[in-house]
């Protein structure tokens, strides 16, 4: 023999009571400067790191002649630092750290070139520090 629901678990049979949230449901997730670790700042600066590796292994490999084992260790820290800024990213953009604008362009564009995280950074940077100054977009227009 089955015991009854305490409560209704779908919206046709009522309202839950209070205090008691229904299964499936979510409560929005606020902005956050900050998740732990992950903070805007160190993403973005960890973004600029990146782009200098990238900056060393292009010299290397196509300038310097890919003196070995210095073109592999870069490539190595490129494809790593890839890897690990596109899953901090992502993490990022889910605490809602950074914009999944910026997630994407690191995580897709990054393998290609870490320059257009940078340029996303730069960017958000910009849009956040305007609405911190309360201009909207049409006062920047002019």
């Amino acid at each position: 023999m089955s015991s009854p629901e305490p409560f209704p678990s779908t919206p046709s049979e009522g309202p839950a009571p209070a205090g008691v949230k229904r299964p499936g449901r979510r409560s929005p997730i606020p902005k956050r400067p900050a998740a732990g670790p992950l903070t805007f700042t160190r993403l973005k600066w960890t973004s600029f790191s990146h782009s200098c590796v990238y900056t060393a292994l292009l010299i290397c490999a196509f300038a310097a002649g890919k003196p070995q084992p210095l073109t592999f260790v870069l490539g190595l820290t490129h494809g790593l630092l890839w890897i690990g800024m596109s899953l901090a990213c992502i993490t990022a953009a889910r605490l809602r750290v950074v914009s999944l604008r910026l997630a994407v362009a690191v995580a897709v564009l990054g393998g290609i070139g870490p320059f257009f995280g940078n340029y996303e950074f730069i960017r958000e940077q910009r849009v956040r520090s305007s609405a911190g100054s309360g201009r909207g977009r049409s006062e920047r227009a002019r």
